[in-house]
């Protein structure tokens, strides 16, 4: 299951949750064959709804679905719904508090042919500075299935962040997910690395990387950005001295900031963020070869956790 790309798993996941939850309802601007939302309009066509190419306004007919009753799924590209539907979301989603979920595909570098207007490397940055709304950033298609039901049942405005792509294995099995709390993947007590989405499986490979060289990395998945584990992190980063964040997003505003910000207020330590620098990124072969080349390499993990660490030496 978790070699499988997440929208696959998602599309999957998502129809087959339908069977169980009549509330249920999907709405899509024209991509569900991309976002695969197109799974459960086959099986459920009289709760699905293509509104064409207009994000906005299919955030619009999912706050009047969910003021009615019904628990919307709204698909998109994460680029353009972070940026042409904020409005609508901030205003109709958030301010309204309202059940709204928000499925954003296509996320990070992903979109890895369409260039930078599509590649959504700001989004987590945007969606967790509006009250209410809760972001989710899943590692593997596994976990992806393991979300649907735990999204829908929440009460409130959901950001579920998506990568068009597979990403590398996680979890064996469907892990216990609770909204808000991370999840400690390996024990270590020289660094943490805290880890989201697609940079899970890499920080993971990191360590090992890193256990060669004598060094024990305790590695934390960081699911839920907003509202964030701060227990955890302010535990490790005591408990290790030394923190590095890993993020398929800029390192501006994202998850590594997040982290600084809890940091920063109660835990001070070296703190490394490992993410795309300030700038736009460019097409490439593939995803994979596109995230190396913008900072997210294994060895870019690698090389931020023995900065941390020297710094944790020196003081």
């Amino acid at each position: 299951m978790a070699e499988l790309a997440m929208r696959e798993a998602f599309g999957r996941a998502l129809a087959e949750y339908g069977a169980s939850d009549a509330d249920v309802v999907v709405l899509d601007v024209d991509t569900s064959s991309s976002t695969l939302s197109c799974y459960f309009a086959q099986r459920y066509p009289e709760r699905f709804y293509n509104l064409g190419i207009a994000e906005p306004c299919m955030i619009d007919v999912a706050v009047g679905l969910a003021l009615g009753g019904q628990v919307p799924f709204a698909n998109g590209f994460a680029a353009l719904l972070s940026l042409r539907s904020i409005e609508q979301i901030r205003t109709c989603v958030c301010y309204a508090d309202t059940n709204v979920k928000i499925i954003a595909g296509y996320a990070g570098l992903s979109d890895y042919k369409d260039g930078p207007t599509h590649h959504s490397i700001a989004d987590i940055a945007i969606l967790r500075a509006l009250p209410n709304m809760t972001v989710i950033v899943p590692a593997d298609a596994t976990e992806v299935a393991a979300w649907v039901p735990v999204i829908a049942r929440h009460r409130g405005p959901v950001y579920f962040r998506l990568s068009r792509s597979a990403a590398l294995p996680v979890h064996q099995q469907p892990p216990d997910l609770q909204i808000g709390r991370g999840l400690t993947l390996r024990q270590g007590n020289d660094v943490t690395i805290v880890a989201t989405g697609t940079m899970v499986g890499r920080s993971l490979l990191a360590a090992d990387e890193l256990a060669k060289a004598g060094v024990a990395a305790r590695v934390i998945e960081m699911h839920t950005i907003k509202p964030l584990d701060e227990a955890l992190i302010q535990q490790a980063a005591q408990e290790t001295g030394a923190v590095v964040t890993a993020e398929e997003h800029s390192v501006v505003g994202g998850l590594g900031s997040a982290v600084a910000e809890v940091l920063g207020q109660s835990q001070p330590v070296p703190l490394e963020r490992v993410g795309i620098a300030d700038t736009f990124t460019r097409t490439a072969p593939d995803p994979e070869t596109l995230m190396d080349a913008f900072g997210l390499a294994v060895t870019d993990v690698v090389a931020a956790a023995q900065k941390v660490l020297a710094c944790k030496r020196a003081s």
